[in-house]
């Protein structure tokens, strides 16, 4: 296949100009993100049945297309079984939260693998959690529910397919489709929450509601720290797509806190129609996005900033930038149809949106230049999801999920 040509809109982040990156993470941030969280979350869901860590696939044929150095893309298609990187972080949040609860009620202190026992179960059995999701958060809401013993509510909004509705009610959810865009989806959930006495499991933080998820992100790190013990050396660029900013917030956190000053260029990625962080770097504060957020990447149709990850972003990244639909159902394409002898990989919408914005800014002299891409560069991507809506990747790629696992198992 052919490199497609892609275009972008790059903002240098303004208050993040080179000559400022020795900035500290500091106590603030390592609050929110700290090696000591993520140590926590690698020791309970390194025991979880199925943990083990998800492959980095080299793409050095489209690397000497591009001219650079190398290619990394972290395959979160097989965590869990679940389809995405969201396995670590909804269920993640929801054993955390089931712990401080019972813990609570019992006077002591609880993992994970009490919550496993018949008679903590029967306790779970009487809790409820929800939340508001395009699709993957919910899942995993869903899943850590089924895997613990509580109850679940999920709302999805009006655009998320009926495929992804149906993939989260196959985990014993209740589903409840909503009018509106995921945002107002996330205000019904908290609203609901608050009248009938539910547990909100949300992947975005705002005002009074900070600690489930940090919980989420911190479950998103041990991803990176697979991603960064895999490829050795490490990236000088990272390309990481965003909805409301909690994954891209979880690789910039971990680098930064790391390597400080000498941490790889952050660059942050979202659709057109729902880029919020964007749109708050170029305001100089956070700036909510309005309307349907009608995006083909399903996953990042967030107009809401969470208030957690802009703590780490609004310093933390280089730049922000945003792609078209068309870009992600182009990079889909190449992925499962590579140059050369690169490995076919399956990848959602919603997974492809880094790559997408490297390529249009490697094909473009001026942001080259801006983001410092060269020839030495090394490029890490974290491709969260695959084929989630299986029916809509067969459209938009034009064979199934199936045929290009195959094609790739082949080589």
């Amino acid at each position: 296949m052919s490199l497609p040509s892609m275009s972008l809109a790059l903002v240098r982040n303004p208050a993040n100009p080179q000559r400022s990156r020795d900035e500290a993470y500091g106590a603030r941030r390592s609050e929110i993100l700290g090696a000591d969280a993520l140590a926590q979350a690698e020791r309970e869901l390194s025991t979880w049945q199925g943990y083990a860590p998800t492959p980095l696939h080299a793409l050095p044929a489209l690397a000497r297309e591009l001219g650079v150095q190398s290619l990394h893309y972290k395959d979160e298609g097989g965590r869990f079984g679940l389809g995405s990187f969201k396995a670590l972080g909804g269920a993640y949040a929801v054993a955390r939260l089931l712990c401080r609860e019972l813990g609570a009620r019992l006077g002591r202190t609880l993992d994970t693998q009490d919550l496993r026992q018949p008679d903590m179960r029967a306790l779970c059995a009487g809790i409820t959690v929800t939340c508001a999701t395009d699709g993957n958060h919910g899942r995993s809401v869903a899943w850590g529910a089924q895997l613990f013993g509580c109850a679940c509510v999920i709302y999805v909004h009006a655009t998320v397919s009926q495929g992804r509705a149906e993939a989260i009610a196959a985990y014993g959810a209740q589903v409840v489709r909503t009018p509106g865009n995921y945002d107002d989806a996330v205000r019904r959930a908290a609203a609901d929450a608050r009248a009938q006495g539910r547990f909100v499991i949300s992947d975005t933080s705002y005002p009074g509601y900070m600690d489930v998820p940090r919980d989420v992100m911190q479950g998103y790190q041990l991803m990176v720290q697979e991603a960064a013990a895999q490829m050795g050396q490490r990236p000088t660029h990272i390309f990481v797509q965003a909805g409301v900013g909690g994954l891209a917030a979880a690789v910039c956190g971990y680098f930064w806190e790391r390597d400080g000053a000498a941490r790889p260029q952050f660059i942050v990625v979202e659709p057109e129609r729902a880029a919020c962080l964007l749109e708050s770097a170029r305001a100089g504060e956070l700036r909510a996005v309005e309307g349907e957020l009608d995006t083909l990447m399903a996953g990042l149709a967030c107009g809401e900033v969470s208030l957690l990850a802009w703590e780490i972003l609004e310093k933390g990244a280089d730049a922000f930038c945003a792609i078209a639909d068309s870009a992600a159902v182009d990079c889909m394409r190449l992925l499962a149809h590579p140059l050369g002898d690169d490995r076919a990989i399956v990848a959602g919408e919603s997974a492809v949106a880094g790559v997408a914005a490297a390529i249009a800014a490697l094909q473009s002299p001026a942001a080259r230049a801006q983001l410092g891409l060269g020839e030495d560069s090394r490029i890490l991507f974290f491709g969260s999801e695959a084929a989630t809506d299986p029916a809509l990747y067969a459209q938009l790629v034009g064979e199934s999920a199936a045929v290009v696992a195959a094609r790739a198992q082949a080589v």
